[in-house]
């Protein structure tokens, strides 16, 4: 299966490679305003058009439900940057009965030093805050190139239009109990034409993750820091309390600030307690 936009120029070539591998190529032209959905039927591909870019989540969406019956269900990217003659490796665990998804990573052996920085501090924020929201230990949790057992594909939401969408399907997996392993991938970086800012998507993708992190794990998004508030608070008290004890005098602003942060500290650690209660009782009743 292949999300693309605009991806004239690749398309052909994954398509036909991808071939080889597969039974079906499904391509899900989204929106593209070049030849790409010409292309890929020339080529093979069974075509899904939609008439405006509706998102990668929306995408994703459409070729799982073309893919209704298929064993297993591959995801790629239509840009060049993943080699279609890893399929057969990504695809061994879930034949083998080892896993119900696989994980393509680039970093299975941890991140490459010529890798920016910057994009490594982000790479390594967005899996930390995957992982806690899912539940999992995946290396590389916004990986595009996956395998799935067919019958996985309803437990999916959809819900995300951007490319957090990889980090909500991990939450999903992670919520159904499946069973995930991780088959290193090779991905080509001189192809790569995004012209998103990599800041700026990092970030787009963290908020989504920490909103998501609200709903299904509310003691760490509220309690974890109201904790943190309250001991912070408590020590700031101890030490006014020393000093005033000492003979100095209690200021007013920072005695302020101190009562403040304690005071919001406890609402918060309170508010993750009862939003995790209502949250297991939802579940419960299900």
């Amino acid at each position: 299966m292949l999300p693309a936009f605009n991806e004239e120029v690749s398309i052909g070539s994954i398509v036909l490679l991808t071939e080889k591998y597969a039974d079906r190529v499904i391509v899900i032209d989204d929106g593209s305003s070049d030849r790409t959905a010409e292309i890929a039927r020339k080529v093979g591909a069974e075509v899904i058009v939609h008439e405006t870019n509706k998102g990668k989540g929306i995408a994703l969406k459409n070729g799982f439900e073309a893919a209704e019956g298929s064993d297993i269900i591959v995801t790629m990217d239509s840009d060049g940057q993943h080699n279609p003659a890893d399929i057969p490796e990504l695809v061994a665990p879930i034949i083998k009965g080892e896993a119900d998804i696989v994980n393509g990573s680039r970093y299975i052996n941890g991140l490459r030093k010529s890798t920016p920085r910057y994009r490594r501090i982000g790479q390594i924020l967005l899996d930390k805050c995957t992982n806690v929201n899912s539940g999992l230990n995946v290396t590389d949790s916004q990986s595009g190139f996956r395998a799935f057992a067919g019958y996985t594909k309803d437990i999916f939401r959809f819900h995300s239009n951007g490319m957090a969408i990889e980090s909500e399907m991990l939450a999903d997996i992670g919520k159904a109990g499946l069973r995930v392993k991780e088959v290193e991938i090779n991905v080509r970086y001189d192809v790569d034409c995004s012209t998103i800012n990599p800041v700026k998507h990092g970030l787009n993708v963290l908020f989504k993750i920490l909103k998501d992190i609200e709903f299904n794990r509310p003691l760490y998004y509220f309690t974890v820091p109201g904790f943190v508030l309250v001991m912070g608070g408590l020590y700031l008290d101890l030490t006014f309390l020393h000093n005033f004890f000492l003979g100095g005098s209690l200021n007013f602003g920072p005695t302020v600030f101190m009562i403040l942060l304690t005071l919001v500290g406890i609402f918060m650690a309170f508010t993750g307690v009862i939003l995790h209660s209502i949250r297991e009782l939802m579940l419960n009743n299900k």
